[in-house]
């Protein structure tokens, strides 16, 4: 048994996930899976996942992109296009629980691994596949990233100064969507199983689950026909939810989107008549006189220092915060209370990243780093798929698997 999976802990210690992914996507999702305890056993080509070349940051040979969203997991060497290379993953599929591809739709297909023949090799196994378009319509096959799906899906038309140009959100949400969304259609896949004994397909995709974060402003815009243009530093339905530049040129944000909040924030802002003026007696009179109000408030928000308006806040009980750099925001002493800030274990003492987010009683105390290309290669397949150490020797003679001598490595690029 592996070092990973010997140190397994969680609600999900029982499952063992075959990890076919590669960029962010997939590889979030299986990282979330890992975090919560499962065996996730990450299938890798030849020359290992992009990822681990994206530069500018490396630790002890991988980049930090790749190690942000692989720990947790064991690494095996499979040429999936090399004879024998199918069987041997069809050997890995037989005992596992899940299996994880993010690949384009025709691509396992072309590979000779259809669906019907994994779960024809494992009946009870949840198949996940996250990509761009899902497995139907007319944009199936097209290539996506996260930028694309952003573009497409209308988020980045909401993204923006209101008389800028779109722009994309700063955090991936496209990939990081389709992760999470793939966790939890593999969560719901497993209790169909657990239900019926039978095994099902779960099919992701990311331009769906950005269509479907426009949650409000799609309905806003299918009850109205009102196209929702950039929305800046506002929100079009509550004028008191929005930023404030303060005297000392930091932003603070400001939650006050309910009646409750409303006089706090007047008083805040020292202005507490605004609270009767006629024009802003509630949220809908605010809306409509929304440039007015912003004016006032933004005018009374200038004369005062960042930290002086987030304690009036406070002390008002209206939700406020800064607006952190990521470099104070990997500070702050919320962050660090909840361990968000992490070192991982196994590859070094140098190799930090952010943290599991999900709290629960018996998760591991430490987080492994990602295993080099191919580590675990023959000691998977010797417990997972029960090969012989001649039939492992096979395998790696005709190069389905790198050999010892061989080996495998992954370096920055030049």
């Amino acid at each position: 048994m592996t070092e990973h999976a010997a140190t397994r802990l969680g609600p999900l210690s029982h499952l063992t996930v075959l990890d076919l992914t590669q960029h962010l996507s997939g590889p979030f999702a299986t990282q979330i899976l890992g975090d919560l305890g499962a065996r996730v056993i990450k299938v890798e080509p030849p020359s290992g996942d992009p990822t681990r070349r994206i530069g500018p940051y490396f630790e002890d040979g991988d980049s930090d992109y790749y190690h942000s969203v692989n720990r947790n997991k064991e690494s095996v060497v499979i040429d999936l296009k090399a004879p024998g290379g199918r069987d041997t993953l069809l050997a890995l599929a037989a005992n596992a629980d899940v299996l994880v591809e993010n690949f384009r739709p025709d691509t396992l297909k072309r590979l000779g691994i259809e669906r019907e023949l994994l779960l024809e090799a494992n009946p009870r196994m949840v198949l996940c596949s996250i990509t761009g378009f899902g497995q139907d319509g007319p944009y199936r096959l097209l290539p996506a990233f996260d930028i694309i799906v952003q573009g497409i899906s209308g988020g980045m038309s909401l993204t923006g100064e209101p008389e800028g140009k779109p722009v994309r959100s700063g955090l991936p949400i496209g990939d990081v969507t389709a992760g999470m969304y793939g966790v939890i259609g593999i969560l719901a896949g497993l209790s169909e199983v657990a239900r019926t004994g039978v095994g099902t397909v779960v099919d992701v995709a990311m331009l769906d689950t950005q269509v479907s974060l426009l949650s409000y402003v799609a309905a806003y815009y299918l009850a109205s026909g009102a196209v929702p243009g950039r929305q800046g530093r506002d929100h079009m339905s509550i004028p008191t939810y929005r930023a404030f530049e303060c005297k000392d040129g930091r932003e603070v944000v400001v939650a006050a989107n309910t009646e409750a909040f409303w006089p706090g924030l007047a008083r805040a802002l020292g202005c507490p008549a605004l609270v009767h003026d006629d024009r802003f007696l509630d949220n809908d009179l605010r809306r409509t006189h929304r440039t007015e109000l912003a004016s006032i408030m933004e005018s009374a928000a200038a004369q005062m220092e960042a930290a002086e308006f987030i304690e009036r806040l406070r002390v008002e009980g209206v939700p406020g915060a800064p607006i952190n750099s990521v470099s104070e925001a990997l500070v702050d002493p919320q962050v660090t209370a909840r361990n968000m800030v992490i070192d991982l274990v196994g590859r070094g003492d140098s190799i930090r990243t952010v943290g599991n987010p999900v709290k629960m009683p018996g998760l591991r105390s430490k987080a492994v780093a990602p295993p080099h290309l191919g580590a675990d290669t023959e000691a998977v397949l010797s417990e997972l798929a029960q090969l012989s150490s001649r039939e492992i020797a096979e395998l790696a003679a005709v190069g389905v698997i790198p050999t010892q001598e061989s080996g495998t490595e992954s370096l920055p690029y030049a």
